[in-house]
């Protein structure tokens, strides 16, 4: 991948920016960057499509604000569609990974005229607002156990442990998650007392299946340099969401969409099979749902040609 940078009204984006055609605008989530997609760029590339893998907001060579808000799935939609204008690109097909899932899809309800299509990786899309502040309800959780969405609110507290740690939590966490572990087994410690690196199993050592030690070494170079202050900052942007989401509850996607997640993702155990008949009821243009066995949350890692080929087959009918 060759990242470059452009800047839109003060605001600094890095990305790649490979091939021709029909634009595909990948969004990634914590703790990942736009090389989280560089499979999925040279497949698209070579299929004739232009594939633009974003750096988002607070991460890697992209601005990190310093203020919440600047991290809701509105603003970052906004400024994405922004980032369309100065790249003089008319409509895009967005894909989204965890945290990038609901900012594309966002982007698809707030800007329809300007999704040629959305892909949702690992996250269903999930149309019904919190019934409280989800710090609240992720309060009470946590108070039954461990619980990462909770541990992260208060600015400094993860800072000070992960950013001494970035290789060491990089390694236990891409594990933890991957089709290799049940996550929800964290779940079993309790909150008081525990840091995200206490909870998190042993890893074993690279290279995997899915991740090289050169690959890993791009993350573990990033975060060192940039510390995971913006990362955490969208898990603080949660109550911001939804005080700004009310005219988006049981909202439909009307776009063309693909789902895509590994079988054994903790996000898919979490969500429940509900998650998936909900998706189904309110994105009536939906034109597949893909769960890949053995995969876990870094699909499009785990399962780099599975997920390039129905990407690239996506684009196509479109």
């Amino acid at each position: 991948m060759t990242l470059k940078a452009i800047d839109v009204d003060g605001f600094r984006w890095q990305l790649d920016d490979s091939g021709s055609g029909q634009a595909v605008v990948m969004c990634h989530g914590f703790p990942g960057l736009g090389y989280s997609y560089r499979h999925q760029s040279a497949a698209l590339a070579n299929a004739g499509f232009r594939a633009i893998a974003l750096d988002m907001p607070g991460y890697g060579g992209t601005t990190r604000p310093s203020v919440i808000v600047d991290y809701t799935n509105d603003a970052v939609a906004e400024r994405m569609i922004a980032l369309l204008d100065a790249l003089e690109i008319d409509k895009a097909v967005f894909v989204g990974h965890d945290f990038g899932a609901p900012a594309a899809w966002t982007t698809a309800l707030r800007y329809p005229e300007r999704v040629a299509g959305l892909v949702s990786l690992a996250v269903p899309y999930a149309p019904d607002r919190f019934p409280a502040r989800p710090s609240v309800i992720y309060a009470s959780m946590a108070a039954k156990h461990f619980l990462h969405i909770h541990y992260f609110q208060e600015p400094g507290v993860a800072e000070r442990e992960l950013d001494a740690h970035p290789r060491e939590f990089l390694h236990r966490l891409f594990f933890a998650l991957s089709g290799e572990y049940r996550y929800l087994d964290v779940w079993k410690n309790p909150s008081e007392g525990n840091g995200y690196l206490d909870v998190l199993p042993e890893a074993p050592p690279l290279p995997w299946s899915w991740l090289t030690e050169e690959d890993f070494d791009v993350y573990v170079k990033t975060f060192t340099a940039t510390g995971f202050t913006g990362g955490l900052n969208w898990y603080r942007a949660y109550d911001a969401n939804w005080e700004r989401s009310e005219d988006l509850n049981g909202a439909h996607i009307t776009v063309p969409t693909l789902f895509v997640a590994g079988a054994e993702d903790p996000v898919i155990a979490m969500s429940g099979p509900k998650a998936l008949v909900r998706m189904k009821e309110t994105v009536p243009d939906l034109r597949g749902v893909h769960l890949l066995d053995g995969a876990g949350h870094f699909v499009q890692q785990e399962r780099a040609d599975e997920v390039s080929e129905l990407l690239v087959e996506f684009v196509r009918s479109l």
